[in-house]
């Protein structure tokens, strides 16, 4: 069966019954021609002593999809997945994660195949979508469906589904993710834009998901399984309420001391003595005791936030932690600093190189480079654990590339500051938000390091309690107000606008009221955080770094370009080695030069034009006789460059036989008569002793 809307100025079709029908759910869906075909399989065994949805998420792109064969020894697709593949599957998973009911602990996969690409159509709205599509024709119960949409702002217009050459126009792009009711998730970056253009962005792409939402129940309808049930929670009322009764009083006073490890040890330690002392009326309290204190703690922190408008570290609703910035404090590396808010502590750390060190990237729709990266580090023991050091995680994978997108807005253009930049953000204390963390010590290492950055960029994570009527939005959440809270909303930007968002949201979704508020609540938590980081550092420092490579650019004639590579790069390695320097030639003829200091920098210059110079019209220079000829003599005034000198223009008198005057091997000095159209040079040596007789007399 096959359903199809509009999306956008395109044709969204989804196809279910013909592919894959071993799976649970399968669906083929295809725009312009872009197609992913998406599987979702659900375990028939319970994988118990969870307390999570034991959901996995794979987005993986094939090369055969763009008529490409792999570049790698192997010729497949081996290996880790892509950053893209980690933050599309993230992207995925996110909005779905929410939607599967309590109780289901069946081991469930999506996976999403690109099985074709053109070059106007991304594929990742298209697998959001089959995700959903697949999971609501399954067996597989899901509180679905779900559609995403893509929105870009381009000369100010607002464009839903746009095309590849609009993407790479736009100041603004957002995914955002949402059912019938409500917005469920926003992902997306800008160039310092306004809160009410982007609430307006987010709204109308909620509007344009609706005929998607209609056909994904279209084909429910026609074709959808029974659902099956859910693993039921056993709930021992009894044991909880004797629990609860007995231990109430003590996890309330564990849960309002401020500081974290302090908190959770109190915790831990009730849970232990209510085990030993329950254990003998309820020998299975040790496996039990999770839900009752889990409950008590969800229903103390939110109680407290509702109803006394307090948190458990005694912050009012709109308040931020305490704050305390410091840079420099890497004497070698070329931009450092340290945040610190409340118990969530960033290094930031900036390193500047060349263009030798952009980072590669081989996608489907081609090779490309990257001149800025950000890489975010979690090490286990920023949250007091320990266990095996390994590749970084899809969550550190996402937390990189927002604080990534929420920065590169502000940096310069290339030409006006040709450097590969790098920052890494090592988490050194978790207690909440650390990717916005990141943002913040990103920044001040950049300006530390003396990269001309437009303007600063702050990042604050917003929270949300809601119980019926009652809506609580929270400024710079902590760990347990985001993992027993409604929403994680992660907004950064600089004081003109906004540049980077991701929000989750756990309930059914929020509205434009709640949304509005939000916004308005981080600007002015943002306003605050740049505040204190700029009592430190407010602007970029006026030089780099004297670690920092040094940077220098001349032009030459692109006809030059060859004598400056010289046969197999002999020319341009003996340059660099000798001034110790790189260098990058374009082909407009633009040179970079990489050095040290300024004199490594002045030599290379030097070699450069030496290699490369032209020969100028009345100049003198002094030249090698390379060959003899009847009618006169080739002489090479510089590197590759020579010249005739004709039999006449020898000397003042005439002359009988060029030998009579010069042989090849001598030095001679000629002047530059004329340039024909073809590059020829006519040179003079008569000229000069003519000036020179003149000169004398």
């Amino acid at each position: 069966m096959k359903v199809e809307r509009q999306f956008g100025v395109a044709t969204l079709s989804i196809e279910a019954g013909h592919v894959a029908r071993q799976a649970n759910g399968a669906v083929t869906v295809r725009c312009g021609d872009s197609m992913v075909l998406v599987t979702a399989v659900a375990t028939r065994e319970r994988r118990t002593g969870i307390d999570f949805v034991p959901l996995t998420v794979d987005y993986q792109e094939r090369y055969y999809s763009v008529g490409r064969i792999p570049g790698n020894f192997f010729r497949r697709e081996v290996g880790r997945p892509s950053e893209k593949e980690t933050l599309i599957s993230r992207l995925i998973d996110r909005p779905c994660r929410p939607l599967f009911p309590e109780g289901w602990d069946f081991e469930t996969q999506l996976i999403a195949t690109v099985l074709s690409v053109d070059e106007d159509y991304d594929a990742d709205m298209l697998a959001m979508i089959g995700a959903s599509a697949a999971l609501e024709i399954s067996d597989i119960p899901f509180q679905g469906p779900i559609a995403g949409m893509r929105v870009v702002r381009v000369d100010g217009e607002l464009v839903t589904n746009p095309v590849q050459s609009q993407i790479e126009n736009a100041d603004l792009n957002i995914i955002v993710a949402g059912s019938r009711e409500a917005v469920v998730m926003v992902e997306g970056e800008a160039v310092e834009v306004e809160e009410d253009v982007l609430l307006e962005a987010i709204f109308l792409a909620h509007k344009e998901i609706q005929p998607i939402l209609e056909i994904q129940e279209e084909l429910k309808a026609a074709i959808g399984k029974a659902k099956r049930e859910p693993s039921l929670v056993e709930r021992d009322v009894d044991f909880i309420k004797v629990v609860k009764e007995r231990y109430l009083d003590g996890i309330t006073e564990a849960l309002m001391t401020p500081a974290k490890q302090e908190r959770q040890e109190k915790i831990r330690l009730l849970r232990e003595r209510a085990v030993e002392e329950l254990s003998e009326e309820y020998p299975e309290a040790v496996e039990k005791i999770g839900l009752p204190f889990e409950e008590m703690e969800r229903d103390i922190l939110r109680d407290l936030i509702l109803k006394e408008q307090k948190r458990i570290d005694g912050r009012g609703l709109k308040e931020v932690r305490p704050i305390s910035c410091q840079v420099s404090v890497l004497p070698r590396a070329h931009g450092s600093g340290i945040f610190t808010r409340g118990e969530t502590q960033a290094l930031g750390i900036a390193t500047l190189g060349t263009s030798h060190d952009d980072q590669r990237l081989d996608a489907l729709i081609g090779e490309s480079s990257k001149s800025f990266m950000l890489h975010y580090n979690f090490p286990p023991f920023c949250v007091g654990e320990a266990r095996r050091l390994a590749a970084p995680k899809r969550r550190d994978v996402g937390h990189g590339a927002l604080a990534e997108r929420s920065i590169k807005s502000v940096l310069p253009d290339q030409e006006e500051f040709p450097y590969t930049i790098r920052v890494v953000s090592e988490i050194l204390e978790s207690n909440g938000s650390s990717s916005m963390a990141t943002v913040c010590v990103g920044t001040m290492a950049l300006m530390d390091a003396g990269v001309p950055i437009k303007n600063p960029i702050a990042g604050v994570a917003m929270g949300l309690v809601v119980e019926g009527d009652q809506v609580v939005i929270l400024t710079d959440i902590l760990g347990d107000e985001d993992h027993l809270g409604d929403m994680d909303f992660k907004v950064a930007g600089s004081r003109k606008g906004i540049t980077g968002i991701q929000m989750d949201i756990k309930v059914e979704g929020v509205s434009r009221e709640i949304l509005e508020k939000a916004l308005i609540q981080a600007r002015e938590g943002r306003m605050h955080i740049l505040d204190e980081m700029e009592k430190v550092i407010a602007e970029p420092r006026p030089e780099l770094s004297e670690y920092a490579p040094k940077t220098s650019a001349i032009e030459i004639n692109p006809d030059k370009i060859r004598d400056l590579i010289g046969p197999q790069g002999k020319v341009i390695k003996s340059i660099q080695a000798d001034s110790n320097t790189r260098i990058d030639v374009e082909d407009t003829g633009k040179i970079l030069i990489y050095a040290h200091n300024s004199q490594e920098a002045e030599m290379a210059v030097k070699l450069i034009r030496e290699v490369t110079q032209e020969a100028e019209v009345d100049q003198v220079y002094r030249g090698k006789v390379v060959k003899i000829m009847d009618f006169g003599a080739f002489v090479e005034i510089l590197p590759g460059t020579d010249g005739l000198v004709h039999i006449s223009q020898l000397a003042p008198e005439r002359v009988k036989a060029v030998t009579d005057v010069v042989n090849e091997g001598d030095e001679i000095l000629v002047k530059v008569l004329g340039i024909d159209k073809q590059g020829k040079i006519r040179l003079s040596r008569k000229a000069v002793l003519e000036e020179a007789l003149e000169a004398g007399n």
